[in-house]
C-alpha cells in the first residue's frame, strides 16, 4: 500500500527551517544523507549543536564525548563546568518567557527578567531554609509559573529536583519520596480544574511527605503541620543569585518511569540531558526564537522538563493554561496566546474530534503540532492538522531515560498522519526480530552513545536494566528500549506498541505488574494479567484485565466497578479499565512468565 502524504513542505518552509540551516552548513541537500552524517559524525554533530544552541559553559569541555569507560557510560562535555539553567536565560530580558492563563481569567505574561528574578528569590529562599548543594527538593504541583521557577531555582542552586505528577495517589507519592528522600516538597493547597477543587496538600500529608512549602490558590482553610510553611513566607526578597557551577554529569532532576516491576525506575537527568531536549525542539519541532510553545503536561512527566528546556534554551516562550486542555477555553488560550507549536497526547485529539469544541477557533499561528505518549490514530491526526489549516504533526516517541525522542518527524519531509518520518538526529536504532535478526518489524534497540541517554538509575542496576543480555549489532553494544516499530516501504516508521510489560495509558507509562498488584487484592480475583490493546483503526491503548476467579460472589458489573475504582484510587485516577475478562488459565512460558502478547492476540481476535 502506497502511503500518501497529508502535508508537503514548500521550498520556502524548508529553507526557513532549523534543520535546513544545519544541512546547508555541512553541504547537504538530502535530509536522509544529513541524518546519516549526524550519526556517523556524532562528535561533530553534537559539538555544532551545543554551539548553535549557545549552551553556556563556564569551562569548555576537553572533548565533546568520552567513551573510555564504555559506550554504556558515555561522558558528554568531558571536563566542562556549567549550570544548564544559565542557558535558559539568554533571550532579551524583556522577551516573554511564559504566557499563561488561569481558568476564567485574562492571559498574563512574565518576561525573562521577571522569571529570572522569581527563580533567584526561590533559590535564596532554599538557602534560607538551611538547604545546601546536593539536597533534593520535590515538586508536586500543576504546571504553573511558580512550578517552572521552582524547578529552575533548585537546579540553579545545585539541588536536584524530584518531580511528582499532581495526579498521583498518596501511595504513589509516598513510593517516590521513599526512593529519593527529599528535604522539602513544594505543593499547592488544591488543584482548580474545570470548576472543580481537587485536594493536593492533603495527599502530601497522607504520603507522609517532608516539610512542605504550600502555595495557597483557594479560599479554603487548611491546617499546616508544625514544620510546613506558606509560599509567601518562604519567598526571599533577594533577586540576585549566582548559579552553582557543576560537572556535566551532576544530577539536576529525578524523574520516574515504569519498568516491568512494581516500583518505578528513578531516572536521573544531568546537565547534559536538556541539550537533547533542546536539540529535538530545535531540529524536529523547528522551534525558533520568540516562538510560543504549548504542551499541556506536568513536571512529573518528562515532557514537563522537556517543555522548559526545549522552549527556554531555544529562546522561545512557554505557554501554560492552568485548566484542563479539553474544552473550548483551552482552544481560545491557544488562539489568543498565538501558539506556534502545540503538543498533544492523542487522547486530547480524540475528545476534540468527538466534541467539535475547537472548530470555531483560529489556530493559524500554529506552524506544527506534535504528538507523543500514546499510539495515535491517523483519522484523528488528520483532523488535528485541519484545525490549523493543514499543518504537520510531528510524531514524537522517546523516553524519560533518553531526555527526548529516538524516532520522530521533521518539517523538511512529507508528513503522513500517525507515521514517524525519521530516526532522531544524532541518534540511531535498529529493529530486531525474536531471533535478534535485523527486521522491518521488531523490537527497538538503541545504538549508543546518544546525547541524553541515562547512564545510571537510583534504585536499579542500570546495566542490567538496559544492556544485560542484549544482542550486538555489527559489533556494537545495543541498548534495549521496549518499543516495537515497523519500518514501512518508504522508510518511515509506524509504532506497534510495547514488547515488554509496560504500557502507555492516557500518555502515562505504567507497568502491567503495578496494575496487577492492585487487581490481585480484590476478593474475587485469584490471579490477573493486565494488557494494553490497540483499538481497531489505531489510537490510544485500552486497558484490559484478564483474571482467574477465586469466588463466584459479585456480579460482572460489581466486579468491573471494584476493579475500576481500585485502579483509580490506588494508582492513578486517569487510568480507565476498558474491559474485565474472566479466564480459566493464564497462558505462560516454560519459565512461568505470563504471555501477555498471547492475551493481546486472543483479545484482538474476539
Amino acid at each position: 500500500m502506497k502511503l500518501k502524504p497529508d502535508w508537503n513542505p514548500t521550498k520556502e518552509s524548508i529553507k526557513n527551517s532549523n534543520i535546513f540551516k544545519m544541512m546547508q552548513k555541512f553541504g547537504f541537500d538530502n535530509y536522509q544523507d544529513f541524518w546519516k552524517w549526524s550519526i556517523t559524525n556524532k562528535e561533530t554533530f553534537w559539538q555544532e549543536t551545543v554551539k548553535i544552541l549557545n549552551i553556556h559553559l563556564n569551562k569548555k569541555y576537553t572533548s565533546i564525548l568520552d567513551v573510555s569507560k564504555g559506550i554504556e557510560n558515555a561522558a558528554w562535555l568531558k571536563n566542562a563546568k556549567l549550570n544548564i539553567v544559565d542557558s535558559c536565560f539568554q533571550n532579551n530580558e524583556n522577551a516573554t518567557a511564559i504566557i499563561f492563563q488561569k481558568e476564567g481569567e485574562e492571559i498574563q505574561k512574565i518576561t525573562q527578567k521577571e522569571l529570572l528574578a522569581l527563580t533567584n528569590k526561590i533559590a535564596n529562599g532554599l538557602l534560607k531554609l538551611g538547604l545546601k548543594k546536593g539536597d533534593k527538593i520535590a515538586i508536586d504541583m500543576p504546571m504553573t509559573v511558580e512550578a517552572v521557577a521552582i524547578y529552575l531555582a533548585g537546579i540553579k542552586a545545585g539541588m536536584p529536583i524530584v518531580t511528582i505528577a499532581d495526579s498521583f495517589t498518596p501511595n504513589e507519592i509516598a513510593i517516590r519520596l521513599k526512593i529519593t528522600n527529599p528535604k522539602v516538597i513544594f505543593t499547592q493547597d488544591v488543584l482548580q480544574r474545570a470548576g472543580k477543587t481537587i485536594p493536593l496538600f492533603s495527599k502530601i500529608i497522607e504520603a507522609n511527605a517532608p516539610k512542605a512549602v504550600v502555595l495557597k490558590v483557594s479560599d479554603e482553610s487548611i491546617s499546616l503541620r508544625k514544620n510546613d510553611i506558606y509560599w509567601n513566607i518562604f519567598l526571599s526578597d533577594n533577586k540576585k543569585f549566582e548559579s552553582v557551577i557543576q560537572n556535566p554529569e551532576d544530577i539536576i532532576t529525578v524523574l520516574f518511569s515504569s519498568g516491568t516491576t512494581g516500583e518505578p525506575k528513578a531516572i536521573p537527568w544531568t546537565h547534559t540531558t536538556p541539550i537533547k531536549s533542546a536539540s529535538d525542539g530545535y531540529y524536529h519541532h523547528d522551534i525558533h526564537k520568540n516562538d510560543v510553545v504549548c504542551w499541556p503536561t506536568n513536571l512529573g512527566w518528562m515532557m514537563g522538563p522537556w517543555l522548559v528546556f526545549a522552549s527556554l534554551i531555544n529562546k522561545a516562550t512557554i505557554a501554560l493554561y492552568y485548566g484542563a486542555p479539553m474544552g473550548e477555553d483551552f482552544g481560545k488560550f491557544v488562539q489568543n496566546a498565538k501558539v506556534t507549536m502545540l503538543g498533544v497526547i492523542p487522547s486530547f485529539v480524540k475528545y476534540w474530534n468527538s466534541s467539535k469544541c475547537m472548530e470555531k477557533l483560529n489556530w493559524n499561528t500554529i506552524k506544527c503540532f506534535s504528538s507523543t505518549g500514546e499510539v495515535s490514530n491517523p483519522k484523528e491526526m488528520k483532523y488535528l492538522m485541519q484545525l490549523a489549516n493543514n499543518k504537520p504533526v510531528i510524531e514524537y516517541c522517546g523516553g524519560t531515560e533518553i531526555g527526548g525522542g529516538y524516532v520522530t518527524s521533521t518539517v523538511v519531509q512529507p508528513n503522513i498522519a500517525s507515521i514517524f518520518s525519521s530516526q532522531a538526529l544524532g541518534g540511531a536504532f535498529v529493529l530486531l526480530d525474536e531471533n535478534h535478526q535485523k527486521s522491518d518489524k521488531g523490537e527497538v534497540f538503541l545504538i549508543p552513545p546518544i546525547m541524553g541517554l541515562s547512564t545510571k538509575l537510583l534504585n536499579r542496576n542500570h546495566f542490567d536494566v538496559y544492556y544485560k543480555s542484549t544482542p550486538t549489532f555489527e559489533g556494537k553494544l545495543l541498548r534495549r528500549h521496549g518499543d516495537q516499530m515497523e519500518q514501512l516501504e518508504n522508510g518511515y516508521y509506524q509504532a506497534q506498541g510495547r514488547v515488554d510489560d509496560a504500557m502507555n495509558l492516557g500518555g502515562i507509562k505504567v507497568s502491567s505488574t503495578q496494575i496487577e498488584a492492585i487487581i490481585n487484592t480484590l476478593s474475587f480475583v485469584k490471579e490477573s494479567a493486565a494488557i494494553a490493546v490497540a483499538p481497531k483503526g489505531g489510537g490510544p491503548s485500552l486497558l484490559v484485565v484478564y483474571y482467574i476467579e477465586s469466588t463466584t460472589e459479585f456480579s460482572d458489573k460489581e466486579r468491573y466497578n471494584q476493579s475500576k475504582n481500585s485502579i483509580r484510587k490506588q494508582l492513578n485516577p486517569l487510568f480507565k479499565v476498558t474491559d474485565l475478562v474472566k479466564i480459566e488459565l493464564l497462558p505462560r512460558t516454560a519459565s512461568n512468565k505470563v504471555m501477555r502478547r498471547k492475551l493481546r492476540n486472543l483479545y484482538e481476535q474476539d
